[in-house]
Formats: C-alpha cells, structure tokens, sequence
C-alpha cells in the first residue's frame, strides 16, 4: 500500500462540504483501505473565513481558491460551491495543474459539461459528478457503466425533494400550494428563495445530465422543456383522485420512437397511482429507467441533504482516488450518437384538461369537436353542473403535444367556453 498521501482540496465548506471534511476524517481508516493510499484535506477555501468549523483545522483554511488549486501538489479537488463562476475557472485551474475533479454543481454541468470533460481530457484527468443528480442515490454511474452496454429508452424520475414534499403534503393533508411551501420552508427542504425549485430550474439540470448519459448525446440546458409548479391546486388533486392518479413533478427523457432523436423535459404531471414513483414521499428522490435489455430500474433515496449528498461525493473520492493510484481515468463524455434533441411540441403525451362552459345544450358537441378538428381523440369526458356553474373535464388520448396546445388554444376562442381551469400532462401509463 502507498504511504504518502493523496491529497484533496475542497471548495466549499457549507452543508455538504462540511460533511465531506467530517467523512474523509471520521472514516479516514476505511477510506485509506478501500483506496490503498491514505487520503489527506490539504486546503479548505471558503468565504467566510473567521467561521468556527468543527473538525477542520484552522491553518487548512482559506479564502483563495484559485491558490489552492494551483499548488501542484493537489491530487483531487472537491468542488462544492455550486454556480457557475467561479466554480467554471476553479475546474478548468485544477485540471491545467495536475487535479482530478469531483463535483457536486449540477447547474455548471448542465451548461458546460461538454467543455469541462473536453479539458479533463486534455489533461488526462478525471471529471466526476454522482453528488449533482439525486444527492445519495447512485445513478449517474449505473448509467454511465452497468448500463454501458444496453440501450435506455427512458429516464422518467422526481429528482427534487423540495417539490416532492410541497405536493406530497399537498396530495395527503389536502394543504394549498402556499401552506405546504411554508412547512416546507419551516422544515429546511425549501430555501427562503425557493425558485429553482418550485419552477423547475435545478429538476431541468439534472433532466439535462442525465439525457446526455443515457442516450450518449449532447443535451444543455436550454434543450430541457421546463414548467414549475406554482400553479398546481386542492382541485388538481382532486381531479388526480377521481382518475386513480397523483400528481408529481417529473424529470422525463426519453428516446423518440424510430430513435432518431430524443426530447427531455420537466413538468408536473399526473401518474397513476399503481405507478411506482406515486408511492415516492416527502423529500425523498426515485428515478424509473427503461433499457432495452434490463428492462425497468427504480433508484430510490434520499435526493438531498449534507449527509446523503457527501456519500456520492466521497464515492465519486474514493474512484478517482483509484484511477489516479493506477495512472488511468475513468469514464468520460460520451456523446457518439449525437442525435438532435426535439421540441416539446413532438413528444406524444396524454392531457388532463378542465373547462369552465356555459350551462347550455350544445356544449359537449362543440367541444369534441374542437377536438376532433385537431387530431385529437378524447378518452374519457365528466360533465358536472353545480349552482348554476358548469365544468368539463376531458383527459385525451396520446397525440403530439403540439396537436394538444393547438387544441386548448382553440378551446379558448368557443364562445361557449369561459375559461380553462387547469391544464396537467398524465404520464407514466
């Protein structure tokens, strides 16, 4: 076994890099046998300098980062400050001076993933990211390697807690969308800022991550169709119920049919609740993949937190700990196929419409025409008269999404409808 140690580098020392710091020191003598090397902190570089951290020793700290990675003598660098710059420039500086790198940025990944393994090549480096999709639950790597051999069809997955726990409470206790989101602020699942959660900014990141490994192509950010949640109802929910579904906040990439491109996407969406990612509960993360040859795969787990977050960093560790004792790297960007990524407008999807209509003879007819004009089959329509107010639902049958949005669209313009009170995809048949 090596003796002299590999030495790390951490950005960062918040919630999850102070467990990282906790973990590397508490389980130093595991880590050391499970690499064949001891692993030594060598530099903590954080903002706030004159903050008390337990377990760190005062001299490791620092508020240079790029210092730090320029040293010459870090082995790895554990990037945990997330954003884009500096952490872009901090990466891209460890790689020129001789540092593989483990992220946990997933927004940074998302935008520049192809760029930041481009440069890890170049300078024979590793670059390793499990910690920026689903915190705790290992899937980037299954994807990456044991799937390395099969074909995925279809990534479909809740991959943030905070969004998962507002709708889960809303689902089980009958809350409004404000009530469960203050619990949740209450319970530190949502930041006092909750707006890349709740409109479905860092659920995109990840959908963009996790497209480029699963169908070995190029997929940004800004190819992720993305719709939030702010708009989701008590009345939603109850729609869900009657239709044996729930309502969550889904991640969904998948492969178009004839395999010449492939689409991802956030958005709420109802599923039934025979699906398994309908029993997913409060803050917690699952993630469906369909592969050609091992069929259906559910990862479940905690999404989030410092704990479960730092147990796929130090993993993603104590691999390019490994690669770099045997003078190898691991996995790279793979991305041969490079298919187009399509718009929402091709996916083939079902829709849940709510129609606010006058009380009068005709209605129904004019409606399913509408439908039928666009192409459009209707499955299932509940009419429902109450002190003098009438409502349709109609859930359709599979059809483009463009066919559904041009339908609504001239839903809107029939005198006899007074508006359209809620429109949900339904998924997971």
């Amino acid at each position: 076994m090596r003796t002299r140690p590999l030495k790390v580098a951490l950005l960062g020392c918040g919630v999850v890099g102070s467990e990282v710091a906790r973990i590397m020191t508490t389980h130093a003598d595991d880590l050391t046998a499970r690499i064949g090397a001891p692993v030594e902190l060598a530099g903590v570089a954080v903002r706030r300098p004159s903050k008390v951290r337990e377990g760190i020793d005062p001299a490791l700290v620092t508020t240079d980062a790029t210092a730090l990675v320029k040293r010459g003598d870090i082995d790895v660098v554990v990037e945990v400050i997330g954003g884009i710059e500096p952490a872009r420039t901090l990466i891209t500086t460890a790689f020129e001076h001789g540092a593989s790198v483990v992220s946990a940025n997933k927004a940074l990944i998302a935008q520049d993933g192809a760029a930041l393994h481009a440069a890890a090549v170049q300078h024979g480096r590793d670059l390793y990211y499990e910690a920026a999709v689903a915190g705790a639950i290992p899937l980037i790597r299954p994807l990456r390697e044991s799937l390395a051999g099969d074909k995925v069809n279809r990534v479909l997955g809740i991959v943030n807690g905070t969004t998962n726990f507002i709708l889960d409470k809303m689902d089980t206790t009958g809350a409004g969308y404000q009530e469960a989101l203050d619990e949740a602020t209450a319970l530190g699942y949502a930041e006092a800022d909750p707006t890349a959660d709740v409109e479905g900014f860092d659920a995109a990141a990840k959908a963009a991550i996790l497209a480029g490994i699963a169908f070995h192509t190029r997929v940004r950010l800004d190819d992720v169709y993305r719709e939030g949640m702010t708009e989701v109802t008590a009345a939603d929910f109850a729609s869900a119920k009657r239709m044996g579904c729930t309502i969550k906040l889904l991640a969904i990439c998948e492969r178009a049919a004839d395999g010449g491109s492939v689409t991802a996407r956030v958005h709420p969406a109802m599923i039934p609740l025979s699906h398994p990612l309908a029993s997913v509960r409060e803050a917690y993360n699952a993630v469906f993949v369909e592969a050609e040859a091992a069929g259906q795969l559910m990862f479940y787990g905690p999404g989030a937190g410092g704990a479960p977050t730092a147990s796929a960093v130090l993993g993603d560790l104590v691999a390019v700990c490994r690669n770099k004792l045997g003078e190898s790297t691991g996995p790279g960007d793979s991305a041969y196929t490079q298919l187009p990524v399509g718009s929402m407008g091709e996916v083939v999807t079902r829709y849940h419409i709510s129609l606010d209509v006058a009380d009068k003879p005709g209605v129904l007819a004019q409606v399913a025409t509408v439908f039928a004009e666009h192409g459009v089959s209707i499955d299932t329509v509940r009419q429902t008269v109450k002190d003098g107010e009438a409502s349709l639902v109609v859930v359709t049958h599979r059809a483009p999404d463009a066919a559904l949005s041009g339908t609504v669209e001239a839903l809107r313009n029939l005198d006899t409808v007074r508006g359209v009170a809620s429109i949900m995809r339904v998924e997971g048949e």
